[in-house]
C-alpha cells in the first residue's frame, strides 16, 4: 500500500524556501508529439505504417524497416516490469531535491522496452499499467503503476509531481455565483481538498449557488471582481500565498455576430472578463504560484482555465463570445510558458454549450454542470493539460483535425 500522504504543516517562515527547479527540458521534435499525446491523456506511440512495429523512443524513421512513415496510434499500456533501481544520488537539481527517485524498465505489451517513473508500489516481475504524464518542465514522461489499482495510489510522492491532484491541495474558483462553480467547489471537496476558496462579485446580485457554497465545509468565500484590477489585487493580497490551484471559471455569454448584433458594449464585457480578467489574475496570482511551484509536496500545482469549445473555431450565433474564448486561449499559452518556470502547469478545459439560460435554444447535447465538474477533477488527478468535455468539445476536434475548412464554412449551435 502506498505511503500516506504526509499532511501539510504550517510554514516556517525561517526555514529556507526551495527554489522551483524543473527535470531537464530539451526535447526533440517527434518528442513533443508524445507530449501532445500526454496532453489529452491518450497513451499512444508512433506505428510504422509499413510493418506496424512500435516505435520507442520517438523518432523519424522505422527501427525495423527504416520507412518514414510513422502515426500516432493509441496502444496496450500494460507490461511487466523486468527491472528496477532507485537513484539515491543525481547531479541534476530537479532529482537531486526529490531523491531517492524510482526508475523501472517496462517490457511493454506493445513491444518496446521503456523507462518509466516507477511507483511505490511496483515489484519487479510483476505487471504493471503504464501512462502518459506531463513533468513539471512541460515534456511527455511515463509512469508505471501496479496492473490493478491500490488504495491510496495518488499519494504517492514521486507520481504526484507528474499530476495536479487537488488532495490536500487550496483551490480559489474565481465565480462562485453559476452553477459550474457550485458544482465544482463539490468536486474538490470530494476529491479532498483542503481549503476552496471562492470569488463572487456584484455583491447586490443574490445567487442560490453561492448560498450553497457558503453552507459548505472548508469553503470561504471573498469578493472578487475579475474586471476590476484593485479588486483583484486586495484578494491576492489576502490569499495570494495560499493558492495551489487555481480555476478561472469567468464566464460571460451573450448570443450574436458582428453584423447582426454590433453592440460594442458586450463585446467589451465579453474580453473584459475573458480575456482581461485572465491578464488581471494572471499578473497578481501568477507570480507567487510560479515562485510556490517546488513548496513541498502540497506546493502551488495547476492554473485552470474553463473555455468554450468555440475558442477553437468561431461560432457565428455566438461570434464576440467565440473571439473573446479565443484570445483568452491565446493568452493561457502566454501564460503557461511563463508559469513553466516554477512548475505550475497551465490546463485548459474547453466545453460545449451547457444547460443555463444563455443556450436556452440550443440543440442537444448539453452538458450539466455536474459533469464538467466531475470531469475537470478526474482530469487534474490524472495531470492532463487539453481537457475537451462533451460530444461538441470533441466532435470540433476531430472536423478541425480532419477539415478546417468544412467546419469553419458549416458550423452552428
Amino acid at each position: 500500500m502506498t505511503t500516506l500522504l504526509p499532511t501539510p504543516k504550517r510554514k516556517d517562515p525561517v526555514k529556507r524556501t526551495r527554489k522551483p527547479s524543473n527535470p531537464p527540458r530539451q526535447r526533440s521534435r517527434e518528442a513533443q508529439g508524445l507530449a501532445a499525446m500526454a496532453a489529452s491523456g491518450r497513451f499512444a506511440l508512433q506505428v510504422c505504417q509499413e510493418c506496424s512495429k512500435v516505435q520507442y523512443p520517438p523518432q523519424q524513421f522505422c527501427g525495423s524497416c527504416l520507412s518514414d512513415r510513422l502515426k500516432w496510434q493509441d496502444v496496450g499500456n500494460g507490461g511487466k516490469l523486468l527491472a528496477e533501481t532507485t537513484l539515491q544520488h543525481s547531479n541534476d537539481i530537479f532529482f537531486r531535491d526529490r531523491l531517492p527517485w524510482r526508475l523501472g524498465i517496462i517490457v511493454a505489451d506493445a513491444g518496446p522496452s521503456i523507462v518509466v517513473h516507477l511507483a511505490e508500489d511496483c515489484v519487479q516481475g510483476d505487471r504493471v499499467r503504464m501512462s502518459l504524464a506531463i513533468d513539471r518542465s512541460g515534456n511527455a514522461a511515463i509512469t508505471a503503476r501496479p496492473e490493478k489499482p491500490i488504495a491510496r495510489e495518488e499519494d504517492d510522492l514521486q507520481l504526484r509531481e507528474m499530476a495536479f491532484d487537488p488532495k490536500d491541495r487550496r483551490v480559489l474558483i474565481v465565480d462562485g455565483k453559476t452553477e459550474i462553480g457550485l458544482e465544482l467547489a463539490k468536486a474538490f471537496t470530494k476529491a479532498g481538498a483542503r481549503d476552496i476558496f471562492v470569488g463572487h462579485s456584484q455583491p447586490w446580485r443574490a445567487s442560490i449557488h453561492l448560498d450553497a457554497i457558503k453552507a459548505m465545509d472548508k469553503t470561504t468565500t471573498y469578493p472578487l471582481d475579475v474586471t476590476d484590477t484593485d479588486s483583484v489585487e486586495e484578494l491576492a493580497a489576502m490569499i495570494g500565498d495560499k493558492v495551489e490551484i487555481m480555476v478561472n471559471n469567468s464566464y460571460h455569454l451573450r448570443m450574436g455576430g458582428v453584423l447582426d448584433r454590433f453592440d460594442i458594449n458586450t463585446s467589451h464585457d465579453e474580453m473584459e472578463i475573458h480575456y482581461h480578467g485572465l491578464m488581471r489574475l494572471a499578473a497578481y496570482f501568477g507570480p507567487v504560484m510560479r515562485s510556490r511551484g517546488a513548496d513541498g509536496h502540497h506546493g502551488a500545482s495547476a492554473w485552470l482555465n474553463i473555455l468554450s469549445a468555440y475558442a477553437w473555431i468561431n461560432n457565428p450565433l455566438l461570434g464576440t463570445y467565440s473571439a473573446s474564448q479565443a484570445a483568452a486561449l491565446s493568452l493561457s499559452q502566454c501564460l503557461r510558458t511563463e508559469l513553466a518556470d516554477g512548475g505550475v502547469r497551465v490546463v485548459n478545459t474547453f466545453i460545449g454549450p451547457i444547460e443555463d439560460e444563455w443556450y436556452q435554444l440550443a440543440p442537444p447535447p448539453k452538458l450539466v454542470p455536474a459533469t464538467v465538474a466531475k470531469r475537470i477533477v478526474e482530469s487534474l488527478q490524472r495531470g492532463l493539460e487539453d481537457i475537451p468535455i462533451g460530444a461538441v468539445a470533441e466532435e470540433i476536434i476531430q472536423r478541425l483535425a480532419e477539415n478546417p475548412k468544412e467546419i469553419e464554412r458549416t458550423i452552428k449551435l
